[in-house]
């Protein structure tokens, strides 16, 4: 995700600094190289150390004759992005002054000045954070195109943001967004019947794979909306979601407005009728009454005739050519920018092997589901207009 990115990053004296070694680590661990600044507050919290053995770099306590910030920033700079994690309310009012009196405020105003994405991922107590000057602050650093990882609001607490967000703002800060401004649905995982009061009938699908593109797509810059039946996410505004028939309502209403819907979601093909309370046990024969489930891309299109839209094809125990013309069907029938076929052992595992499949062309992807996220994102970015 942050592979050939180098991440300049400054730590002020928030108690949270004390989590930068492993944000430093998370930050390598996703391809960045990362050299640390840090404030004189920021020192007594953690010591310079521990953050040059958790970056491998030489850490910046004061700017001297090196200038620091220039060689940073500058006219040839080393850094890519600016990350500011944690940062204290002093430090965010005094970025928004232009006011440089610690090497992480050099920094921030020359990176600034030079164009260079910053990132900022606030932790104070939660009155700092209300405090009407600290608000107006960071509207005005958002106007400048300044990204935030905002934190959790949790025991009278801004704390701050969780490794996970902090990296996917550094990365969608950093990267090449091609899905700038553009608005995408992303249906992902399972859906539920409830059978009874206690039981229902669902299948395998973990969701891996919807979550990986709606992550992709927020990386390369777009708003994601994802519907699911889990948790919520920082990449992603979500709608929770169980049966077929609540999936399907909550793709009519968001993707007519969108500009593109991806359904990875293993929508069930098959519903029933819920039966009060719970179903006997020890019952000799039970016969249940399956009724198919609406067709979710069916029913988008009918809303949204002209929506950019990726259809997902499963089928077991199929070969290439088998999965290619049941993909093409699809493709045609619903009118798809493109299909993304794969096997029903690709179900639950964090591997896969899928092919992307357009009207003329068929392209074969094998490996992690986060890079096919990435490789579907990168696919959706050239269907949609600019």
């Amino acid at each position: 995700m942050l592979e050939d990115t180098n991440v300049v990053l400054g730590v002020t004296g928030s108690i949270a600094a004390v989590k930068t070694v492993e944000l430093a680590h998370e930050l390598r661990r996703r391809g960045a190289t990362v050299r640390a600044i840090m404030t004189g507050s920021a020192t007594n919290i953690i010591h310079p150390w521990a953050v040059e053995l958790a970056t491998d770099g030489e850490v910046v306590t004061e700017i001297g004759g090196s200038v620091e910030h220039v060689t940073f920033f500058g006219e040839d700079p080393w850094g890519d992005v600016l990350l500011i994690a944690p940062s204290t309310a002093n430090t965010v009012g005094k970025i928004a002054s232009a006011i440089d009196d610690t090497p992480v405020t050099t920094c921030a105003t020359t990176a600034l000045g030079a164009g260079i994405p910053v990132v900022i991922a606030p932790a104070m107590h939660e009155p700092m954070y209300d405090h009407p000057g600290v608000l107006e602050a960071i509207e005005r650093l958002e106007s400048w195109g300044v990204g935030f990882a905002d934190p959790r609001i949790e025991e009278s607490k801004a704390k701050i943001a969780s490794e996970e967000s902090i990296v996917l703002e550094t990365a969608r800060a950093a990267g090449e967004r091609p899905l700038e401004g553009k608005e995408v649905v992303v249906t992902s995982g399972a859906t539920t019947e409830s059978i009874d009061a206690i039981r229902t009938l669902s299948n395998r699908a973990s969701g891996t794979t919807g979550r990986a593109i709606a992550k992709a797509c927020y990386v390369r810059g777009a708003d994601v909306t994802l519907l699911h039946d889990g948790p919520n996410v920082p990449y992603a505004t979500v709608e929770s979601v169980e049966s077929a028939a609540e999936m399907v309502a909550a793709a009519e209403e968001h993707a007519p407005a969108a500009d593109a819907l991806v359904s990875a979601a293993a929508i069930g093909d098959y519903t029933v009728e819920q039966r009060a309370g719970k179903i006997t046990s020890g019952q000799d024969d039970l016969t249940l009454d399956l009724k198919p489930t609406p067709k979710l891309l069916d029913r988008v299109r009918e809303r949204a005739p002209d929506l950019a839209m990726v259809g997902f094809k499963l089928e077991a125990d199929a070969d290439d050519e088998s999965l290619t013309s049941a993909a093409r069907d699809l493709l045609s029938r619903v009118d798809l920018s493109f299909v993304v076929a794969n096997d029903a052992g690709a179900a639950g595992g964090a591997e896969t092997r899928a092919l992307l499949v357009r009207p003329e062309t068929t392209e074969e992807f094998q490996g992690s589901k986060a890079s096919l996220g990435g490789r579907i994102a990168e696919a959706l970015a050239v269907e949609l207009p600019e």
